[in-house]
């Protein structure tokens, strides 16, 4: 790994960008304070002007990942439409994409063992990019009456799951997981089989 030092007081971006670098290449729990600091340029002692300590320059970590990651699935929603479907479809692609661009941003985000609920801002951020799968599931059952319509928390979990399990075994490379489909085919038609099943779309989509 390159030593990148730091200049005109962007040390704490500098720490931020090493720890990702690390947790890609080692994983969020296989690098120490002392590496992230030597990557960086800097002392150990100087990573306490601001960061409490490893898990806390991790979590800003997952922070700008989420707000990364928020960005790009609104960005897909919009551009998805005129359809509900297509849109629901582009933010399941926009997971995949995003997997693959900042795998330091996302092993932070969902393998560092780290609680959104554990900082408001964390939270908040992580909320923004759940609304914008819960907005999609929200259009796509606006035919069915009220009372039929099965819940949008449910449907958005759902897709949520279905999204992170592709990128766990199809994408980031789980040893043993093999599949003669694209790893987007293979979302895109998990999606397609369970909206189908819900009655959200017609079988014949």
């Amino acid at each position: 790994m390159s030593k990148r030092g730091y200049h005109h007081g962007n040390l704490r971006q500098a720490l931020v960008d090493a720890a990702l670098e690390l947790i890609r290449e080692k994983g969020p729990q296989g690098f120490t304070l002392t590496e992230a600091a030597r990557a960086a340029g800097v002392t150990p002692a100087a990573v306490y002007r601001h960061f409490q300590g490893r898990e806390d320059l991790i979590a800003e970590g997952a922070r700008q990942g989420y707000a990364l990651f928020a960005d790009l699935m609104e960005y897909a929603y919009a551009t998805g439409q005129p359809s509900a479907l297509a849109s629901l479809e582009a933010v399941g692609r926009a997971y995949l994409a995003f997997a693959r661009k900042y795998p330091g941003h996302y092993m932070a985000m969902f393998e560092s063992g780290l609680s959104v609920n554990a900082d408001p801002g964390l939270a908040a951020v992580a909320a923004r990019a759940s609304e914008v799968l819960e907005r999609a599931a929200r259009a796509l059952s606006e035919h069915i009456a009220p009372d039929k319509r099965p819940p949008v928390a449910m449907v958005s979990a759902h897709i949520w799951a279905m999204s992170h399990g592709v990128v766990e075994l199809y994408t980031r490379g789980t040893p043993g997981a093999r599949t003669p489909f694209a790893a987007d085919d293979l979302l895109e038609s998990g999606i397609g089989i369970y909206l189908r099943g819900l009655g959200l779309i017609p079988a014949d989509s």
